[in-house]
């Protein structure tokens, strides 16, 4: 009976350990087939659009680019089969392969390509630099960067809200890559900003456009739910402490992740230790006896910060 309990002991860490492989497809012999840019191809652009056949059994693709001395510039993964990717004027050569959690195919035969900064700005791209795409913010200032076009001397700057379409920013004629929204009020809400280069003869084709949220709503205030007010616990016992929140409520709603702290007094003058959890649970221990207290609050993605819950006595025995 202790050699079957042991076969299929060993039979269940096989299949635990090799579940990935044997759900993952072996792409291992494969090899991708690129779109563009082809062989000695000639991009007038500050900017590339890599394309590839898809692979069954890939979840992503690895994209290198290199110089022609073979110094690497890019290496980036991606879940589609194409990637717009900035690149100064030069001689480039580049590759793709599949990849899933297990396997990783072959990569492409390497193609050699060149680009070029031409005058006319048609094809060319802004590259937007901050903030971050979805960035959420508590303040109205938002000051938006871009990189300079060498081939620009002004750019346009418009922001939109997303949900009505209404245009609430617009800048023309700007010479430096920055701009500082200088907006009286601004509703919390999503919006798009958007920025488009322009010389004496031409213009970029599109805006270059990112997103961002304005959340000024304070998260809400959480209510301790375990351990109970006057419980009490064992020295060097792991407790998992857990509360509620109401929903938020806001336009803008931001991630929230909560400041756990634990004090000596009920007034919270003599904090003994803080946590943080992304969720409304954590667990922890006390290693000495004593009278403790512990409250929460919670903080969002944009800075706001609420109000913390009702201290709960404890007692560690």
């Amino acid at each position: 009976m202790k050699t079957i309990n042991k076969i299929i002991l060993i039979a269940l860490a096989v299949f635990t350990y090799s579940c990935d492989d044997i759900l993952e497809e072996d792409i291992s012999d494969d090899t991708i087939q690129i779109i563009s840019p082809t062989k000695d191809a000639k991009i007038e652009s500050n900017v590339v659009n890599f394309k590839w056949n898809t692979l069954k059994g890939a979840d992503k693709y690895r994209v290198q680019v290199f110089e022609s001395n073979q110094v690497l510039v890019l290496d980036s993964l991606t879940t589609k089969s194409s990637l717009t990717l900035p690149l100064d004027a030069g001689s480039y050569i580049w590759r793709v392969r599949a990849e899933n959690y297990a396997y990783e195919s072959t990569y492409s035969f390497p193609s050699n390509f060149s680009t070029t900064i031409p005058d006319d700005l048609t094809n060319q791209q802004v590259i937007l630099t901050g903030p971050d795409n979805d960035k959420y913010f508590n303040f109205i200032n938002v000051t938006l960067n871009w990189q300079i076009l060498a081939k620009a001397t002004s750019y346009s700057a418009k922001v939109v809200n997303t949900a009505t379409g209404q245009e609430v920013f617009s800048k023309l004629d700007l010479t430096d890559n920055a701009v500082t929204l200088d907006l009286a009020t601004l509703a919390d809400g999503n919006y798009e900003w958007r920025i488009k280069a322009k010389n004496t003869e031409s213009e970029t084709r599109q805006y270059s456009a990112r997103k961002f949220n304005i959340d000024t709503t304070v998260p809400n205030q959480p209510k301790n739910v375990s351990p109970e007010d006057g419980s009490s616990q064992n020295v060097n016992t792991t407790t998992t402490y857990t509360w509620s929140i109401a929903s938020d409520v806001g336009t803008a709603k931001s991630p929230i992740s909560y400041v756990i702290e634990f004090a000596s007094d009920a007034a919270f003058n003599s904090i003994v230790e803080t946590l943080n959890s992304e969720t409304t649970s954590i667990q922890h221990s006390f290693s000495t006896v004593g009278v403790n207290y512990w409250r929460v609050r919670a903080i969002d993605g944009a800075g706001n910060i609420g109000t913390n819950s009702a201290g709960y006595k404890l007692t560690v025995k």
